[in-house]
């Protein structure tokens, strides 16, 4: 008997997934149907036994629910990188949240002016909120944003120094992840970049004696995500912007992830901030919206306004501007530094990294059980202290105290079990990111807020090994 004739037509199939059809569209599931189908048929020419009729909808509906699952997923981040570039970096508040979702249901005056009825410009969202918080709203301080700090740095440098040379200390060459260099992209902004001092040692004459017909600018990048220690030498700020006001040429700081807070005040590592830059002496100064600060990707230049016009005139501005949600996400996320008194508990960022290891380590012994029970005797579970990166691009080196739930195998040879631990917990409804380190596999809880606890704990039982 031929069983390829017993096997359902599509239509008939079709007829029975109308909730599936609801969720996925027709033509989805359609294509998922056939697949099946055809699978089944192939299936029977090798002697494979006709499936149930239960059996064949139940696999239609995993492809179409596998096919029509979004690809950006959201995870749990035990990774112990609080500002992990590969997870999204920061969280948003709930604020910001709500601004980018009120922008996109609506039209909104993104480039239109209010008060005159006429063309306005997006910059001016933001550009006098961030006067107020970093320069005490001084008239001659403006702002411009691009869609991320390489492009302000892109963007500042073909503005203000194509065809001309720029001074950067040879120490501070960095280069971020996606192997993004400072060299590389002086290039691709057609500036010719002249290195001073050497990797441990830059001094002030360095500055000086650079300085020739053809030098457009000075420029310091903070170096955020490596540190160069022993004998060193750096020349500070204020004594480059000085340098560079004598000779008439302006003075650019690339700060990476900026912040707006004073960290060490919050018992944090110290980081620079544009406030500082600019009290310095700073003329342009370029960061992250998405890192330090809490807020979307986004990059920031800030400074004198006469040079801000001339960033804002190049061609390029236009090719890396932001969109309207982007500057909702961002003046929402500024106006939270106005209550510096709230601002832990409303920035996500701020409120991961100050959180105490003692409340960490509590969390820790209430999952414990819950992660025992779904491992059984495959491996043991245990809370032990750790220490979480605040970001791969912003103080790398700096350890916060923590807490993880470490998960070390039964196995003589734990290898395998490890990689299939990491790849179940990863297979999860809402994946779960942790790392394996000392033969054990770990799950940093620094990032795991209360509200999660619950959601987390309820997908165990879908682990699979």
């Amino acid at each position: 008997m031929n069983q390829k004739r017993h096997l359902p037509a599509v239509d008939r199939v079709l007829g029975q997934l109308s909730e599936l059809i609801d969720v996925h569209g027709r033509q989805l599931v359609t294509g998922c149907v056939r697949a099946e189908l055809a699978a089944a048929r192939e299936g029977l020419k090798h002697g494979l036994p006709l499936p149930e009729e239960a059996a064949l909808l139940a696999a239609i509906r995993r492809r179409a629910d596998e096919l029509g699952r979004a690809n950006l997923r959201p995870v749990f981040n035990l990774t112990g990188t609080v500002l992990h570039t590969n997870l999204g970096r920061a969280l948003l508040a709930e604020e910001a949240i709500a601004a980018m979702v009120a922008a996109a249901r609506a039209p909104c005056a993104l480039e239109y002016d209010l008060e005159t009825g006429g063309r306005g410009d997006r910059d001016d969202l933001v550009s006098g909120l961030l006067a107020e918080l970093i320069a005490d709203g001084d008239p001659n301080i403006a702002a411009t944003i691009v869609n991320n700090n390489a492009a302000a740095v892109l963007l500042t440098l073909n503005a203000l120094a194509q065809g001309k040379e720029a001074v950067v200390s040879r120490g501070e060459l960095v280069e971020i992840g996606g192997a993004f260099r400072v060299p590389d992209v002086m290039r691709r902004a057609q500036v010719k970049l002249v290195e001073i001092g050497t990797t441990n040692r830059t001094h002030d004459k360095d500055y000086a004696e650079a300085i020739g017909p053809k030098t457009a600018l000075l420029m310091k990048v903070h170096t955020s995500n490596y540190a160069v220690v022993g004998f060193t030498k750096a020349v500070e700020e204020k004594a480059i912007a000085g340098i560079a006001h004598a000779a008439g040429l302006p003075f650019v700081v690339d700060l990476g992830s900026g912040t707006l807070c004073d960290f060490a005040a919050r018992g944090l590592p110290a980081e620079p901030t544009p406030q500082q830059a600019l009290a310095a002496g700073a003329d342009i100064v370029t960061f992250s919206g998405d890192k330090l600060l809490g807020g979307p990707q986004a990059g920031l230049i800030v400074g004198r306004k006469d040079l801000i016009a001339k960033i804002k005139k190049n061609p390029l501005k236009r090719a890396l501007r932001v969109g309207k949600t982007t500057l909702a996400a961002l003046e929402a996320t500024l106006r939270l530094y106005r209550d510096p008194d709230r601002l832990a508990e409303r920035l996500p960022t701020l409120r991961l990294l100050t959180r105490p290891a003692e409340e960490i380590a509590a969390l820790g012994g209430r999952l414990q059980p819950a992660v025992q029970a779904a491992l059984g005797a495959l491996a043991t579970v245990s809370v032990e202290a750790c220490s979480s990166q605040i970001g791969s691009g912003a103080l790398p080196v700096e350890r916060l105290p923590s807490a993880a739930l470490v998960i070390r195998p039964s196995a003589k040879k734990p290898g395998k079990t490890l990689l299939t631990v990491e790849a179940a917990f990863r297979r999860l409804p809402q994946p779960v990111i942790g790392y394996i380190r000392d033969d054990a596999y770990h799950l940093d809880l620094r990032c795991l807020d209360h509200c999660d606890e619950a959601r987390f704990v309820a997908q165990l039982a879908d682990l699979q090994f």
